[in-house]
């Protein structure tokens, strides 16, 4: 929020400069993003009186000034402006003067050979908006000649750019700022409390129907009639332009200077075209919900089709305005108004900031509505505003009709119980240079009653160390009702008025080592194996399209494309890959943990999940390669998997799987861990690589995670024990035959191992065949089998009996053909 210094000093004492006044807030949680000092801007610039106007001799579109500014000699100045003439006021720029916002220094100069000795200014050289093309001449007649042109254009002032927290709704206006200056600085408030406006009691033709008293607990219309619409005098215009809102006329100009003051949205409607809209004299102003289908036409001239949860103001059940948001373009007030119907009411900030958000339209009073606006002062904000409108715009007050459903006001302040010692406890030591000390009863009651709270002392509690310790009940202000809920939270006003600053930094008494749980170090240690096979993390959005079966799609999305959560993260890795592919960038070789989501009959499912996706030619336009492609293969892209595990020390089992349809069905298998089952792992489905312009080789993998972390934490996996090398030279054996093809590697490794027992160290396959000498439906194997015993070297007659075992094994469960 823009918050003009003038006006604030208005309302609050201030001493301090504006650059200690920004510290100041900075440091109590009002962030001040820009000092924008407006004195700068016109500095040199004085009031001038354009004595003559002569048409230039040499250009059509120059004149020839003469600008008393009241020195001893009149200036001679060359304008191109079109508005210029004799007798008029005007801002001029004496020589040497500096105009920041153009970055223009005045200097004497020469314009088609005539001499000019300054410039006549307009308000966009000197900072200011303005619809005027032309440089500005002053209605006020009598000026004082070469008096400063600042404190007539508002220019003497100091704009803060102030951002408030979330919870600080009251800080949103200029009376809670000045509140809060007051409470940081010690000054005097001076917040004026508006007269009572008299209201007549005669009845009229508006009347009000409130249909959900939930989302607008109190409304107030009021009827104003014989309206002047105006511009606005000068003083409102500055300080609205200071605040950054575009002056339109004096009643829209008071509605939002309301608004800025006390933070109270108001709406004006014109009250004849609130009829024309009901098609009827009698009026019934009602807050409804709007029905699918409806449709309204906002002031920033957009049509807008209405939802459910859309709260409209309506005249006769006809919409007029989003309410709380923003109001409606056929019942706007313009220069014909004689009439209006002022709005002032609360709405609930939940109804507003789904309304809001389900047609894509944010405003100040939706902002304000949304953080809270104090219900206390809803009456005095009316009364500013009427008060106003009949001192500005003629209006004469003729009806008022109320709808208020709010609790009793006496609930609207709550009792906070504090204890002293409470405080001491989560602030801890205040530091006084060489030494410290503890928060006082007085600094605490200056501190909070400084906030507007009252506080009572109650019975004294027994502190740490059972000594009575000082108690209070705190009634807060309603106007910080919404913020100040529990014990925690003066605690957190006292420190942050005090100054956070002024409390000892303390470390803890004794420091203790930390460490990681055991799922973290290991997804740390999965990571970096993974990275060191050349695999990029990457992250993506848990939102995905919807369309998917056993997907939860959400109820209010923030767009249609994130509406539902993802099943898998395989998809959205070969999107990726497709992506980096059309960028130019090559293949993609990552790796994504993340949770995926899915429906189950007994309710929502979730678990996290390791998934990769790699493909393409690795080294392509390496020399060492000849610059000829080489595409991942099968068991290149198996390996990359495989040395994770082994680095992890796994025992992973391969067996084929053709379940999911974006895989290949004979390249794809799913991986087990002691009986359970991990994931699955395969190459893209040749359609589907296709459709996405994918290489001819890419391969994509999906583990649960849960399961990886089980198995690995087993004791044998965390801690495996050691096994002491053997010594003595190993007897290697080769064994050929024919196998048929329905047969996996894995299985026969498998049975080669429990065959050869304790003496048998390892079994590798070296040699597949097929084709000529083969029989149809089988391959040819050689696996090279490693004996070796660990206290002595094998004879021939202990590996032959144990060689044999493994043969026979092999026959008898397979029944292969042996070739050797």
């Amino acid at each position: 929020m823009r918050i003009s210094l003038n006006w604030l000093r208005e309302l609050v004492e201030i001493k301090l400069s504006p650059e200690e006044l920004a510290e100041t807030l900075t440091m109590a949680g009002f962030e001040v993003e820009d000092i924008e000092d407006r004195r700068t801007w016109a500095n040199g610039v004085v009031v001038g009186r354009v004595l003559e106007r002569q048409p230039h001799p040499n250009a059509d579109k120059l004149s020839v000034c003469q600008v008393d500014i009241g020195a001893d000699e009149t200036l001679n100045i060359v304008c191109g402006a079109a508005n210029v003439k004799a007798d008029i006021y005007v801002p001029v720029a004496t020589t040497g003067t500096y105009l920041p916002n153009i970055d223009l220094k005045i200097k004497p100069a020469k314009l088609r050979g005539v001499p000019s000795q300054g410039m006549i200014c307009s308000l966009k050289e000197l900072g200011l908006p303005t619809d005027v093309d032309g440089i500005h001449i002053f209605p006020q007649e009598n000026l004082t000649l070469g008096s400063d042109v600042r404190p007539l254009l508002g220019l003497d002032d100091v704009i803060l750019d102030l951002t408030a927290t979330a919870n600080r709704a009251d800080a949103l206006s200029m009376v809670g700022v000045a509140r809060e200056v007051a409470a940081l600085t010690g000054g005097k408030l001076n917040i004026p409390v508006p007269s009572e406006v008299p209201i007549p009691k005669n009845t009229g033709n508006l009347a009000l129907k409130i249909a959900d008293t939930q989302a607008c607990p109190a409304y107030i219309g009021t009827v104003i009639e014989q309206i002047t619409i105006a511009p606005s005098p000068d003083w409102l215009q500055q300080r609205l332009r200071a605040a950054g809102v575009r002056p339109i006329n004096n009643v829209v100009d008071i509605t939002n200077y309301v608004l800025l003051e006390w933070g109270q949205p108001l709406h004006a409607f014109d009250r004849d075209r609130l009829k024309s809209v009901a098609s009827s004299e009698s009026l019934i102003i009602g807050v409804r919900f709007a029905t699918a289908g409806e449709s309204l036409k906002t002031l920033d001239g957009q049509t807008r089709t209405l939802a459910s949860q859309n709260l409209l103001i309506t005249a006769n059940d006809r919409p007029v305005a989003l309410a709380g948001v923003m109001g409606g373009e056929e019942t706007e007030v313009h220069q014909g108004t004689q009439s209006l119907v002022l709005e002032a009411a609360l709405f609930d900030s939940v109804a507003i900031r789904r309304s809001s958000r389900s047609v894509g339209l944010r405003s100040e009073a939706s902002g304000r509505y949304e953080r809270g606006v104090n219900r206390a002062e809803l009456e005095v904000a009316n009364r500013r505003a009427l008060s106003l409108i009949s001192e500005l715009a003629s209006g004469v007050i003729t009806q008022q009709e109320i709808t208020d459903t709010r609790p009793d006001p006496s609930t609207w302040s709550r009792s906070i119980a504090l204890r002293l010692d409470r405080v001491n406890q989560v602030l801890g030591p205040i530091d006084l240079g060489e030494d410290t000390a503890e928060l006082q009863e007085q600094d605490v009651e200056r501190i909070l009653t400084a906030l507007g709270c009252q506080l009572t002392p109650s019975s004294n509690a027994l502190g740490q160390d059972n000594t009575p310790q000082p108690t209070w009940s705190v009634s807060v202000p309603p106007y910080r009702y919404r913020d100040l809920e529990r014990e925690i939270d003066l605690i957190e006003e006292i420190a942050r008025l005090y100054g956070y600053n002024r409390f000892c930094d303390t470390l803890p008494e004794k420091s203790e080592p930390g460490y990681l749980p055991l799922d973290q170090e290991l997804i740390r240690k999965l990571r970096a194996y993974l990275r060191a096979e050349g695999l990029t993390e990457l992250i993506h959005y848990s939102l995905v399209k919807p369309g998917e079966d056993r997907q939860i799609v959400l109820t209010n999305p923030l767009f249609v494309e994130y509406s539902a959560l993802r099943t898998d993260l395989i998809s959205g890795l070969i999107d990726a890959y497709q992506y980096n592919i059309e960028q130019g960038n090559g293949a993609l070789n990552g790796f994504e943990i993340g949770q995926i989501f899915w429906q189950e009959e007994d309710g929502l499912q979730e678990t996290e999940v390791l998934a990769g996706i790699m493909g393409g030619d690795r080294f392509v336009g390496k020399w060492s390669k000849g610059g000829r492609e080489q595409p991942l293969t099968w068991f290149e892209a198996k390996g990359i998997l495989e040395s994770v595990f082994r680095q992890l020390g796994l025992q992973v089992e391969y067996q084929p799987d053709c379940r999911d349809e974006r895989l290949h069905p004979g390249r794809t298998a799913s991986l087990w861990v002691r009986g359970s089952r991990l994931g699955i792992f395969g190459q893209i489905h040749p359609q589907l690589r296709r459709e996405k312009g994918l290489p001819d080789s890419a391969y994509v993998f999906q583990l649960g995670l849960d399961v990886l972390l089980n198995s690995l934490e087993e004791d044998e996996t965390l801690n495996p024990t050691f096994k002491s090398y053997s010594t003595y030279p190993p007897s290697d054996r080769d064994i050929a035959f024919f196998a048929p093809v329905k047969v996996s590697v894995a299985e026969l490794e498998k049975a080669i191992t429990k065959a050869g027992k304790d003496l048998l160290e390892s079994v590798e396959l070296f040699d597949e065949y097929r084709g000529e000498n083969v029989p149809e439906g089988q391959r040819s194997l050689a696996f090279r089998l490693i004996y070796r015993a660990s206290d002595r070297t094998l004879t021939e007659a202990e590996v032959e009996p144990v060689h044999n075992k493994v043969r026979e094994a092999l026959v008898e469960k397979f029944g292969v053909n042996l070739r050797s």
